[in-house]
């Protein structure tokens, strides 16, 4: 029987190489590696600033700090996400406030955004969730009318781009994650990006003990550094980035093709406007599929086709959520989104074969 999992870390021997010449040289901690990684993603990215930290999560967190984000302050974010979006924002004294999102391409909807602000209002975390660039044109106006920090959360977008920039470098400041399952890995690790020299500062600052140089420490901070040997690896995984995201675009294509004539699955819908880099290829199942998602899912993993639920449960109904508080009638499309979505395999070490065996296996499961 096929197994194809959901995902699956490329680690090849170039990054095997990079990483024994690190561990050869006995630097293994913060330093050229991480140096040379920073400029290169920075480069790629077409901003002036990139400073590496421990995971994703870490370069949120070090994201709302730079901006000086605190208690007292609310921030407009996604219910429908991974929980650190929300987390990063706890994590500041500030209050996370949740917009509902566009049934279409899942990400935040900039009308549900507008009606959020108020007083109290200091940033909008936009996340481009599953690869597709969320509707950069609407909340940079509406972070200029507002006079709002726009950060954004691009953890599954590297390389994504909206009208033809790529995403990361429209806010005030953006964080990245190199987790293993990403479009590019560095182990564990995570990248904030900006054009803006002070917050570069800041955040190079926070992330390292608060220390201007050694042993002078001009204002709290953590140890968040990342390593020469996760580095080593992100450099070598950088320069395959943009041909395994074609080829997750290739096989998302192929996917669409098969699945749009597949009675109660909803294929991805792709704005036209964007580069869609597919970190996650996520099908609606609608009511009228004759199977639940997770009778679905069942019946796909006795097939040998890996899937998941991104996201099973919206971060407002989360039980840490609902001890702060928050109502859990809020955001319907949020919650319906999490009760039909279902990813399946779409990274770059799924070939044609497994896509028509996937497209094959759902057409005769949905003509039981």
């Amino acid at each position: 029987m096929r197994n194809i999992p959901i995902a699956k870390p490329l680690i090849g021997e170039e990054e095997i190489e990079a990483v024994v010449e690190v561990l050869k040289s006995g630097m293994l901690a913060h330093g050229k590696e991480v140096e040379a990684f920073e400029r290169e993603f920075a480069e790629y990215l077409g901003v002036k600033h990139g400073i590496a930290v421990s995971n994703g999560t870490a370069a949120l967190d070090v994201a709302l700090k730079a901006l000086k984000i605190g208690p007292g302050d609310e921030v407009i974010t996604t219910p429908f996400t991974f929980i650190a979006s929300a987390n990063s924002i706890l994590f500041q004294g500030a209050k996370p406030v949740f917009a509902d999102i566009d049934p279409k391409t899942f990400n935040l909807d900039p009308s549900d955004v507008l009606e959020k602000i108020n007083d109290k209002t200091k940033a909008i975390v936009v996340v481009h969730l599953y690869g597709q660039p969320a509707n950069m044109e609407a909340f940079k106006e509406i972070a200029e009318d507002y006079k709002l920090y726009l950060v954004e959360d691009c953890a599954q977008a590297h390389g994504a781009e909206f009208e033809g920039q790529k995403v990361g470098t429209f806010g005030d400041i953006a964080a990245f994650s190199f987790y293993p399952t990403k479009n590019m890995t560095t182990g564990e690790g995570g990248m904030v990006v900006t054009n803006d020299n002070e917050l570069a500062k800041r955040a190079d600052l926070i992330r390292n003990h608060g220390q201007a140089e050694k042993y002078l420490h001009v204002e709290l901070g953590y140890n968040l550094r990342m390593t020469n040997i996760a580095a080593a690896i992100g450099r070598v995984q950088l320069k395959k980035l943009d041909e395994w995201n074609e080829k997750r675009i290739e096989n998302a294509k192929l996917l669409t093709k098969g699945i749009s004539n597949i009675k109660g699955l909803t294929p991805p819908y792709v704005d036209g406007r964007v580069k869609h880099v597919f970190h996650q290829y996520v099908i609606r199942v609608e009511d009228d599929f004759p199977l639940s998602r997770d009778e679905l899912m069942a019946k796909l993993r006795e097939k040998g086709i890996g899937t998941a639920v991104h996201y099973p449960i919206p971060v407002h109904h989360q039980p840490l959520y609902q001890r702060l508080g928050y109502p859990k009638d809020i955001c319907p499309n949020a919650i319906d989104a999490s009760k039909r979505v279902l990813s399946l395999p779409v990274h770059p070490a799924v070939n044609r074969e497994d896509i028509e065996y996937i497209i094959e296996t759902l057409k005769e499961i949905a003509e039981q």
